[in-house]
C-alpha cells in the first residue's frame, strides 16, 4: 500500500470509521472507549456471529476496497439471515499493512453503504498493522423462541434455496484460469464480490421454516449440516437447481454441475419448509422479489442422494470449502 498522511492508529479510527455508520437509540456508548454500551430490547434474543477474511485466502488481493468492505460486512450479516435475526450493531478488526489513505476511503464507503441499508451501527473494533485480514462481528435481535436453527428439520419438508447457485465459484473458477477478467459477466464478479445477505428472507422465514443455513461453503457442505443437526437424509435433485443465464450457458458446454454444489460463496439461504407452509412461497417470493426454489425433500433414510435428470445419482466427489480438510483452496 502507499504512504499515507495518517498520523496514528486513533487518527485512522477517527476519519474513516468513527461516525461512518447510522446511531442506534440502543447504542449508549459506541466507538472511542474501552468497550461499547449497548441495550439489547426486551424479549428479545441477540444473535452473534464472526466472520474473518484474509487475502489471499477469501479474496483476492486485487480486489476493490469498496467491494471487500461490503463483502466484509454482508457475509456476516448473512449469518443472521440464516437466524432470522435483524441486524443490530458490529465491531470490525482490521488488520493492515500500510495505512493507505484512498483503500481506507474507499473500504469504509463499501461497508457503510451496506451498514445503512440494515440500520447497522458501527460500534467498536481494533487495528493492527500486518497482512491484509479483517474480521467483523455482527450482533442482531430474533424474538424469544422463533429463531431458524439447522435443527429442526423433519421428514417430509421441502428443501429450498433462494436465488441462483453457483456464480461466485464460477467467477473465482475462471479468474484462476486462462479466462481473461474482461471476459467474465458482470453479473459473476458482483456475486463473488458483492453478495447480498437475505435479511429480508430470513425474517419472513421466522415461524414458517423448520430449520435453515446460509450457503457459504457449498450446497452440499451446508445442507449437510442441517442433515446432521436434524438427524435425518434427504434428496436433491440436480434439474431443480436455480441457475442463473451466465452460469447455464456455462454448463450447457461443460456439463459440471460442481460449482453449484460445492463451489461456496453463494450467500443465499437453504431453508427446510414443513408442507403446510408450501403454498406461501409462491407469494413470498413475489413479494420479497427474490427466487425461491424447492430443490429436494428430507428423507428419514441416513445421508443425501444426488439425482441427475435422468434419475441417475451424481457421484461427484465434492464436498465444498474447508479451511483444514486439505480439499480446495478459496480465493474468493
Amino acid at each position: 500500500m502507499q504512504d499515507s498522511p495518517l498520523q496514528s492508529e486513533f487518527d485512522l479510527i477517527r476519519r474513516h470509521f468513527a461516525g461512518m455508520t447510522p446511531p442506534r437509540p440502543d447504542v449508549s456508548l459506541g466507538i472511542g472507549d474501552d468497550a461499547a454500551l449497548v441495550t439489547p430490547p426486551s424479549g428479545q434474543q441477540l444473535a452473534i456471529s464472526v466472520d474473518t477474511l484474509v487475502s489471499g485466502v477469501h479474496f483476492q488481493p486485487s480486489v476493490s476496497p469498496q467491494a471487500l468492505g461490503h463483502k466484509a460486512l454482508a457475509v456476516n450479516l448473512s449469518d443472521l439471515a440464516a437466524m432470522g435475526a435483524e441486524p443490530a450493531w458490529a465491531t470490525l478488526a482490521l488488520t493492515l499493512p500500510e495505512p493507505d489513505e484512498a483503500w481506507l476511503v474507499g473500504f469504509a464507503e463499501g461497508f457503510a453503504s451496506l451498514a445503512r441499508r440494515y440500520g447497522v451501527a458501527l460500534v467498536g473494533g481494533d487495528t493492527t498493522r500486518g497482512a491484509l485480514s479483517l474480521t467483523v462481528q455482527v450482533h442482531g435481535f430474533v424474538p424469544d423462541g422463533q429463531s431458524l436453527r439447522r435443527s429442526g428439520a423433519r421428514v417430509g419438508d421441502g428443501i429450498y434455496v433462494t436465488g441462483c447457485l453457483g456464480d461466485a465459484a464460477l467467477c473465482l473458477k475462471q479468474l484462476q484460469t486462462a479466462t481473461p477478467p474482461t471476459a467474465i459477466p458482470d453479473s459473476l464478479r458482483q456475486r463473488l464480490d458483492r453478495p447480498e445477505p437475505r435479511i429480508e428472507a430470513g425474517l419472513a422465514l421466522r415461524q414458517r421454516a423448520s430449520s435453515a443455513i446460509d450457503i457459504s461453503d457449498g450446497l452440499l457442505a451446508d445442507l449437510g449440516h442441517i442433515l446432521e443437526a436434524s438427524d435425518v437424509g434427504a434428496c436433491l435433485f440436480l434439474e431443480r437447481l436455480p441457475l442463473s443465464a451466465a452460469f447455464s450457458e456455462w454448463f450447457a458446454a461443460s456439463g459440471d454441475w460442481s460449482p453449484a454444489l460445492s463451489g461456496g460463496d453463494d450467500y443465499e439461504l437453504c431453508f427446510t419448509l414443513p408442507p403446510a407452509q408450501e403454498r406461501e412461497m409462491t407469494g413470498l417470493a413475489a413479494e420479497l422479489e427474490l427466487g425461491i426454489h424447492r430443490i429436494g425433500t428430507i428423507e428419514a433414510a441416513p445421508g443425501l442422494r444426488v439425482l441427475q435428470p435422468d434419475g441417475r445419482a451424481w457421484l461427484g466427489t465434492g464436498r465444498g470449502f474447508d479451511h483444514f480438510a486439505g480439499g480446495s483452496t478459496d480465493a474468493g
